[in-house]
């Protein structure tokens, strides 16, 4: 019944189709059977029966000319039979037409009439995903792109894609891409096009392909150099990328990383995944955290908000941050074995991975140590120490930038922290001191270190402290009170074997100093300080053998200072006057004791044990009576002087007689040989509110243990049941308790829940987006 519902008029134009049809069939089978010559052409495109037709119809063209377009091929096609052949060429498709190729970092292109330079991108007109379309980070060059385009202007929605913004916005990506893609002032969403595109070469690709997976140290290296210029302007970027850059530096993660050169990493909301995998091998191990490994944890770690000291002087931070770890810890910090298992799990930023799932690594039982808030605390003391002690030092940079490498603020630092030139010129010191001491003056010694201006009282003895602490003495002894050097004065530097310290306040040193001055005071004043009696003193300081060996050494750098600028005999008299005469003998009556320490007093020693007896305003004739006094035992009475105490005797044993004298007398000199005491250490002033950065409150203000969990958490999208529980007990938490604890913290500040499910517990993303921006 249907068919008789037809209309006629169909039936007689389908029967009209038909006949033409078969009249068409039919010509062509009688050409190809009547001809055995084909007629010449300048290229042949083959058909099914082998042969080119003289006069191809609509329908073979168009089959032709589908083949030559699928090879990309220029091709001539015969138009007809007669002799003089004529012919016309099909284009090919436009170069990167076709399925996407990655460039890499070496290659360059140019898209819509802009050469981009450095690669890291796909390029063509097919990247398809999982739900059908093309990948958003595809630069399809089929797509318009406007003439102008400004990559600073927001032009796109949340989820960019180049294939669906506008062609304008496909101009800034563009022109962003071909600027360098480093301008800070660019739209992040042009910056999130492009990791996308590192996004599925690091993960999708390199899951089936080798040349994508020896792409990621590139990747790695490009998302170091983005998060440093555009990490601190998207906290998402920030979170996307440090996740992904996680994933290249871990997905073949070595054993005993802890062992391997830390790589370098941007600080994000998370501690480097790396980090974390190398404490916990560490930790498996039970093997002290290197310090390498250490320095990194704690200027990563994101609870830890260093202060201006440790940002403005990095690498003299880092330096002492070194010393002081060992200092405290020894070979370095133990970890604990905790619970927590360390998990990643890459929560892609471009929508092209959606449909693909389980993007996660795992690292078997490696416990997630950075769980714990003991340890870090413990590095925490060494970073607070470490700053503390650079504090000075940073807010002289503070103030003086171009001049960080002066000697004034070098002084601030550590001697073993001063730069390479200022380490030459101590080498260089050092070799002139070859037999043992070297005579420069003060001028010559500032200005080998690259002092600017005079030195304050201050600076004078942080010098002398600095060479001090690298084995390099330096008379005068300003350390010990000695009146500071000015410019044009003599100075000997000398060298002090470590591991002995000059105890510059022992009476037995100061009771030499005195003798010493003394005689180069009197030798001088009558101007007769031969090389015999330099000579004699050199020898008599090297016989004493109640003194150390430093101070031995020290004494012989004064003594050499002294023949070229003696003591003052007028000062020594003027600072002896107020004692009376029964405390001037007694001090007279020492210098004997001195003398004769040895057991032999030479002539030469007499006649200079008669002029301090002059000097001091004591008989020169008491000289031999004082010796034979000495040397038979006698004891020796202390007069009072100015209040002072009486009655000490002389042991019978010369050296500890001796001892027990320069303890009476240097008691009774307290004071009166000093040409200036060492001042107390001024507090330098105060950082401005502005430089003192406040250590960051817990997340969503919690407390340490919540906040911490709180942290974790947000590390994965979920978890399940006994995860949190293995967290929660490594914290001393309840995990129900510390669920609610999250969800009324995130309730109170973001108005959402922290996490939702019970056996699965499920992150809120949402919290998580808000916390990022």
């Amino acid at each position: 019944m249907l068919l008789f519902a037809i209309p006629r008029e169909f039936w007689i134009g389908a029967g009209v189709l038909a006949a033409i049809g078969i009249g068409v069939y039919l010509y062509f089978r009688s050409k190809g059977s009547g001809q055995d010559t084909p007629q010449k052409a300048t290229r042949a495109v083959p058909h099914s029966g082998g042969r080119a037709p003289d006069a191809p119809s609509p329908a073979i063209k168009s089959r032709a000319a589908s083949r030559i377009h699928d090879a990309e091929q220029p091709v001539l096609v015969a138009a007809g039979s007669a002799p003089a052949v004529s012919s016309f060429r099909i284009p090919a498709a436009p170069k990167h037409f076709g399925p996407a190729a990655w460039l890499s970092a070496g290659d360059a292109i140019e898209v819509g009439g802009v050469s981009i330079p450095g690669g890291l991108i796909y390029v063509g007109t097919s990247l398809p995903t999982p739900r059908g379309g093309n990948d958003p980070c595809l630069i399809d060059p089929s797509k318009s792109v406007a003439s102008n385009g400004d990559y600073t202007e927001r032009q796109m929605g949340y989820w960019p894609s180049y294939s669906e913004i506008s062609p304008s916005a496909r101009r800034a990506y563009l022109n962003w891409l071909a600027d360098g893609r480093q301008d800070p002032e660019a739209d992040v969403g042009y910056v999130f096009i492009f990791f996308y595109g590192l996004e599925r070469r690091a993960i999708l690709d390199a899951s089936k392909d080798d040349a994508a997976k020896n792409d990621w140290p590139v990747i790695a290296a490009e998302l170091r150099r983005l998060l440093d210029i555009y990490g601190t302007k998207s906290g998402s970027f920030r979170s996307y990328a440090g996740s992904l850059l996680d994933w290249v530096s871990l997905a073949e993660y070595p054993e005993k990383a802890y062992l391997k050169p830390v790589p370098s990493f941007p600080k994000t909301n998370e501690l480097p995944l790396y980090i974390r995998v190398a404490l916990g091998q560490a930790a498996v191990d039970g093997v002290p955290v290197p310090v390498q490994l250490a320095l990194a944890w704690a200027k990563l770690d994101p609870t830890n908000c260093l202060r201006t000291p440790a940002t403005r002087c990095a690498e003299e931070f880092d330096k002492l941050f070194v010393s002081k770890y060992h200092e405290m810890f020894g070979q370095g910090l133990v970890l604990p074995r905790n619970k927590t298992k360390i998990k990643l799990v890459h929560r892609p930023a471009s929508a092209g991975f959606h449909g693909y799932s389980d993007l996660s690594l795992s690292f078997g039982n490696t416990p997630d140590v950075t769980v714990l808030t003991a340890p870090i605390n413990k590095l925490r003391q060494v970073v607070e120490a470490t700053t503390k002690e650079l504090e000075p030092y940073s807010r002289y940079v503070g103030r003086n930038p171009d001049a960080r490498h002066a000697l004034e603020g070098l002084l601030q630092l550590p001697a073993t922290l001063w730069p390479e030139g200022a380490q030459k010129a101590l080498h260089t010191m050092k070799a002139r001191m070859d037999e043992g001491t070297a005579v420069m003056s003060f001028q010559e010694l500032l200005g080998s270190l690259g002092a600017v201006t005079a030195l304050t009282r201050d600076r004078t003895l942080a010098l002398a402290r600095a060479l001090e602490s690298l084995n390099i003495g330096i008379e005068p002894d300003v350390l010990g009170g000695a009146k500071l050097p000015r410019p044009g004065d003599k100075v000997v530097l000398f060298t002090v074997p470590p591991g002995e310290e000059t105890d510059r306040l022992a009476p037995v040193y100061q009771v030499a100093v005195l003798t010493l001055d003394l005689a180069s005071a009197v030798a001088a004043a009558d101007g007769d300080f031969s090389a015999q009696e330099m000579g004699h003193l050199r020898a008599l300081v090297q016989s004493w053998t109640h003194l150390t060996p430093n101070h031995v050494r020290r004494l012989l750098a004064h003594l050499h200072l002294l023949l070229m600028t003696p003591a003052s005999l007028t000062a020594l008299r003027k600072k002896l006057e107020p004692l009376d005469a029964g405390a001037k003998e007694t001090i007279a009556a020492f210098m004997a004791t001195v003398a004769q320490s040895d057991g032999d007093v030479s002539p030469t020693e007499v006649k200079l044990l008669e002029k301090i007896y002059k000097a001091l305003g004591v008989e020169p004739g008491k000289v031999f009576s004082d010796v034979h006094a000495a040397a038979a035992g006698a004891k020796l009475t202390v007069v009072a002087a100015r209040g002072r105490g009486t009655g000490f005797k002389l042991d019978p044993a010369r050296i500890a007689a001796l001892q027990e004298d320069t303890e009476a007398v240097s008691a009774l000199l307290s004071g009166i040989f000093k040409e200036e005491s060492p001042p107390e250490p001024v507090p330098d002033e105060p950082e401005s509110e502005s430089d003192v950065e406040v250590s960051p409150p817990g997340l969503l203000g919690l407390d340490e243990a919540h906040s911490a969990l709180a942290r974790l958490l947000l590390s994965r999208p979920e978890w399940t049941r006994d995860e949190l529980g293995d967290a929660a007990a490594d914290l001393d938490l309840m995990v129900d308790g510390a669920i609610e604890t999250l969800n009324e913290a995130a309730f109170d500040l973001h108005d959402v829940p922290f996490t939702e499910g019970e056996d699965v517990v499920i992150v809120n993303p949402e919290l998580l987006e808000r916390l990022e921006a």
